[in-house]
């Protein structure tokens, strides 16, 4: 490489902004039977249209949902599995597989059959349009019906349940034919019938926690008339347990963060689980999404596993010899395996390969890949391959970062760069390292990337995770300015030109760093600005989330107050850069609006880009392009480089107020809080220790919460 005169920012790129939004066509879980695979596959170029794909025996692929059906479950908001291939029987009695899935516009669950031109309802048709929600299903042991989490929005409050769906189309005219198995939690997860069909195991947990603080595995008897003789397996107040697959009639495995970390666990009907291979490694992924699993048993009694950190690998566990035996791939990344006993499929990818649906043969260690979502990638030469770094934090606390430095085949620079640091969303979630055409679009402009797992990120067992308790907003915050102080302590970054990004809970942590005196500007996706406003508009999922990582309302009021952004405007000096689509019911419009107003007022330069008909996340190309153009016209306006994208106008005063007829919600200022407007802890529904329960989760989802 030779040292070009081009300064950071404008290297000379392949990598555009449209190339970026329609780039990747994004595979999700993938489910094989025999030599039939199947899975989602998210489609950005579609308007963000999910449709479903399924690979036949000789290799063909087929799209076997025409636009505008789109597949998706709106389950917890994020959703996760929203499809089950189902055996059906024809007139002839030979064995065909169609499809069960949930319809992003409707919620209702939907039979393909094979050949059929068009889907047909199983669940009726709400008075209230998608107010019946489904999501993980999975067929019962008789093949007639499939068992699922069922959402009910009914009355402003939100119910769940555990339901069986009958096959044969009558739930979708008659509501009574769909059985009500398990109620009386506020979650579910993870239902999983026994081979022979008598028992069912299931993952349930409570307000305020969330699915990684503590969930119970409960195993019951089924009846006709639904699950008799409950009783919890394993987990707790304090224990994450999940994904419980049967082995046989009378044995589970499990996953559990019992030790630290989710380790594999063995457990019959009664009795003591069985750690199999204790380790300082996550064996499952964070359950962020319903159905995503990350273990599986096979016919010979096998268990096919991921594990490592926030990049998980394969191995192939095997319990007569307690062995661990590792599957050596060129795929860094591994999520969402799926196995019928004999074959194995997941969803794989590394720094420089986009995510692809996989079949990996446990016996030989074979790996062919089944589906692309990229079928032309930039040359390698342009994409940056991460370096893991361990950097000390306040306090001499570890953080851990992907540092992305910036990555040209013709041209290199021993000069200090300017870079960006990546605060993920979540904020318990992880960065990830696969091909992100994000990343590559700045790198390959000589802008350099980190991406920060502050303090609370899944990855590195639960003490890392508990490090945000009661600290969102000051340990993230602290994490992301020390591990940009080591780069430039280091001679790789520029002292001058160091900025902050993060979407959703991301955005409050960039957003709160730009109070010090590290980053010379940040941008904020659909970001947090305050607290208070999100406790009182957020959906029911994470509607106690801000209890752990905050505090109980309302006698952590003046905590709310103090980590909101829009209370911190007087300590902002630097440009702000906000993106907010006007649908998101997650962190709603006013946010955004918000602080463009308030940094208006104090004259601070911003930039509000607003999204019709986007959520949390942008998923139209029109909108990810124009995001993307304006972040890199953004760093260029503030470190001072002439980029390849149209200019961006910074403001210095406040947006016009909205008009009565098309109003967004106007923000309330949080210092006006009246206790009346504060979630009360008694007004939720909570279950009691002595009811057998222990009292309790960016891009498109795809998208970081």
């Amino acid at each position: 490489m030779s040292e070009l005169s081009s300064p950071h920012g404008r290297w000379p790129s392949p990598i555009s902004a449209a190339d970026v939004a329609r780039g990747t066509r994004l595979p999700s879980f993938p489910s094989v039977r025999g030599d039939e695979v199947w899975w989602q596959e998210y489609r950005p170029e579609e308007n963000g249209r999910t449709t479903l794909m399924r690979r036949a025996p000789d290799g063909t692929v087929h799209d076997l949902l025409p636009a505008p059906w789109s597949v998706g479950t709106r389950v917890h908001e994020y959703g996760g599995r929203s499809y089950l291939p189902v055996p059906r029987r024809d007139d002839k009695a030979i064995p065909r597989v169609g499809v069960v899935f949930a319809d992003q516009a409707t919620q209702r669950l939907y039979l393909l059959e094979r050949s059929a031109k068009d889907p047909v309802p199983l669940t009726p048709e709400p008075a209230t349009p998608a107010a019946l929600r489904y999501a993980d299903p999975v067929l019962a042991a008789d093949g007639k019906q499939v068992l699922c989490v069922r959402e009910e929005h009914t009355g402003g409050d939100v119910r769940r349940s555990i339901v069986s769906v009958p096959l044969s189309g009558r739930g979708a005219q008659d509501a009574s034919a769909i059985r009500e198995l398990v109620r009386g939690a506020r979650f579910y997860a993870s239902p999983s019938p026994s081979p022979d069909g008598r028992h069912l195991a299931y993952v349930r947990w409570n307000h305020p926690r969330m699915p990684w603080d503590g969930t119970e595995l409960r195993v019951g008897e089924l009846t006709e008339s639904g699950l008799v003789g409950e009783y919890t397996l394993k987990g707790g107040v304090d224990e994450s347990v999940l994904s419980p697959t049967w082995a046989d009639e009378h044995t589970l495995y499990l996953a559990s963060d019992w030790p630290g970390f989710w380790n594999l666990y063995q457990a019959g009907l009664t009795g003591q689980a069985i750690a199999l291979y204790p380790a300082e490694e996550e064996f499952h992924e964070p359950p962020g999404r319903l159905g995503n699993r990350s273990f599986c048993v096979l016919e010979s009694g096998k268990v096919v596993t991921l594990h490592g950190d926030t990049a998980l690998r394969p191995s192939v566990y095997d319990p007569h010899t307690l062995d661990l035996e590792e599957v050596r791939t060129s795929f860094t990344s591994w999520s969402q395996i799926d196995s019928d006993g004999l074959n194995v499929v997941a969803v794989a990818a590394s720094p420089d390969i986009a995510p692809c649906v996989v079949r990996l043969d446990p016996v030989r260690g074979d790996v062919e890949v089944l589906r692309r979502s990229m079928e032309q990638p930039p040359e390698a030469a342009y994409l940056p391959i991460p370096r893991r770094e361990t950097l000390p934090g306040r306090y001499g606390a570890t953080v851990h970062a992907n540092v992305y430095p910036p990555t040209h085949p013709e041209i290199s620079s021993k000069a200090p760069a300017p870079y960006v640091v990546w605060a993920h969303g979540g904020p318990v979630s992880h960065s990830r390292r696969e091909l992100d055409l994000v990343k590559a679009y700045f790198t390959s402009r000589g802008i350099g990337v980190v991406d920060v797992d502050y303090g609370g990120s899944t990855g590195y067992g639960r003490p890392y995770r508990k490090r945000l308790h009661r600290e969102w907003g000051v340990v993230d915050v602290e994490d992301c300015t020390a591990v940009a102080r080591a780069l430039v302590e280091r001679g790789v970054a520029d002292p001058e030109r160091l900025a902050i990004r993060g979407p959703s809970a991301g955005g409050l942590t960039a957003l709160l760093a730009l109070t010090g005196n590290t980053f010379a500007c940040g941008v904020s996706y659909f970001g947090v600005a305050d607290l208070l406003g999100l406790a009182r508009t957020t959906h029911d999922f994470e509607s106690r989330f801000l209890d752990t990582l905050v505090g109980t309302l309302p006698g952590f009021v003046e905590t709310y107050k103090e980590r909101s952004p829009i209370n911190r405007i007087d300590e902002i000096d630097v440009p702000v850069l906000l993106l907010q689509g006007l649908d998101d019911p997650i962190v709603t419009p006013d946010q955004a609006f918000g602080m463009a107003t308030a940094l208006g007022t104090r004259g601070v330069p911003h930039a509000l880009l607003e999204f019709e008909g986007q959520a949390h996340g942008f998923d139209s190309q029109e909108a990810r392009v124009r995001s993307l153009e304006a972040e890199l016209a953004f760093y260029g306006k503030v470190f001072g480089f002439e980029p390849d994208v149209p200019p961006l106008e910074l403001s210095t005063t406040p947006p016009e107020p909205r008009p009565a007829k098309t109003a967004v919600e106007e923000p309330v200022d949080p210092h006006e809080v009246s206790e009346d407007d504060i979630p009360e802890a008694e007004q939720l529904p909570e279950v009691t220790p002595a009811a057998g329960l222990t009292a309790g989760t960016g891009e498109p989802v795809t998208k970081d919460d």
